[in-house]
């Protein structure tokens, strides 16, 4: 049996300080994202001088580099600490098991492990994909057009800059509330993070409606739902894809995840909702088609985007119901400690007796995890 090392204790200041640092970037990210929608409410509200445009900027830039000055002040404190203690070479507790071809594999594709899936997974999670892009391009497509929205439904401009601005600030919100709530939700009630993808979904369709109905006052609702389910949604997409197949083609279903936005908003803003308000706009300048310049006319009211929106509305809930269908099928997974396999994994290396390559994997023992 192999000697047992133990992996040295790392000191409390080192394992705080990075959770604490990560907390700080954090802080500071959520007062830069409250500044900022300060600022575009105010200007929306009162002029500004060229003195207070100054006075705004350079809050802004202190607000940008102050990140810079936090991961400094720890490095600092990491360089110091490491003068401070006696260098010493850390070691790990490494269990070889010798396995045979005769030996049976010790589980099914089923409890594969975080860096070695089978075939199949990431062959369920492409065509999981497949039916992906058009609920990612609904809300992509969205704040390419929201000017034209919001022009068409009779808000002024500098109303329609503030929302187009407001939807990159709920953006944020939604991608930072998202990550947190749902491993809250997950390591304390089991909610699956799949159920939760759902819901957003769901809860965006209330925004594409308010849109599609033209309800009076209610832009600034409907950007503030779209942002917050936009940014919530890639959050809860790539935990689920870590989580249900893995890392060893993590990289390529990410891409597949990517690809989802621009894919989407070709299809739902070019090729629909751009043809539909062409459409509407030559008709209400008496075209009566499309004509060769119907793209440079302007269109007004409810109609030019009320067909657009339905449609966008209806992707939505197709995109809402396959992730229905991925919640039923991944119940009984989401049940269980999801991540049981990477606290409890064990170092296995596969002699082949074919000369076959091996396979070995490293777990630090359980006092250095």
């Amino acid at each position: 049996m192999p000697p047992d090392y133990h992996r040295p204790k790392r000191s409390t200041s080192s394992r705080a300080g990075g959770g604490d640092v990560f907390l700080c970037l954090l802080y500071i990210s959520v007062v830069l994202a409250t500044y900022i929608l300060d600022m575009i409410v105010v200007q929306r509200q009162a002029s500004f001088s060229r003195a207070a445009y100054a006075a705004s900027a350079t809050g802004l830039l202190v607000l940008l580099f102050l990140p810079l000055a936090v991961v400094v002040r720890q490095e600092y404190r990491i360089k110091k600490e490491l003068e401070d203690t006696p260098s010493h070479a850390p070691a790990v507790m490494v269990t070889v098991v010798e396995k045979s071809t005769a030996m049976p594999l010790a589980e099914p594709a089923s409890t594969t492990t975080a860096d070695t899936p089978p075939a199949s997974s990431c062959l369920g999670s492409f065509l999981r994909h497949t039916f992906s892009p058009p609920a990612h391009g609904v809300d992509y497509s969205i704040p390419q057009a929201l000017g034209q929205i919001g022009l068409s439904l009779g808000y002024p401009p500098k109303s329609v800059d503030a929302f187009v601005s407001l939807i990159s600030v709920w953006n944020y919100a939604g991608r930072v509330t998202a990550g947190y709530a749902s491993e809250a939700l997950l390591s304390r009630y089991g909610f699956p993070r799949p159920l939760a993808l759902t819901l957003v979904l769901l809860a965006s369709c209330a925004g594409h409606l308010l849109i599609a109905f033209g309800v009076p006052r209610a832009l600034y609702a409907a950007s503030v739902l779209i942002g917050f389910c936009f940014g919530a949604q890639w959050p809860l997409l790539y935990a689920v894809i870590s989580e249900l197949f893995g890392l060893r083609c993590y990289p390529t279903l990410y891409n597949l995840g990517a690809v989802a936005s621009p894919v989407g908003a070709y299809v739902l803003n070019v090729r629909v909702a751009g043809r539909l308000y062409d459409a509407e706009a030559a008709r209400q300048h008496g075209g009566g088609s499309l004509g060769a310049a119907a793209g440079d006319k302007a269109c007004f009211g409810v109609e030019c985007f009320r067909t657009s929106f339905v449609v966008i509305t209806a992707a939505t809930v197709g995109g809402a119901l396959v992730s229905l269908v991925l919640v039923w099928r991944t119940r009984d997974f989401c049940r269980g400690d999801i991540y049981a396999k990477f606290r409890d994994g064990v170092v296995v290396k596969e002699s082949l007796a074919d000369g076959g390559p091996s396979a070995a994997e490293q777990r630090p023992s359980e006092e250095g995890s």
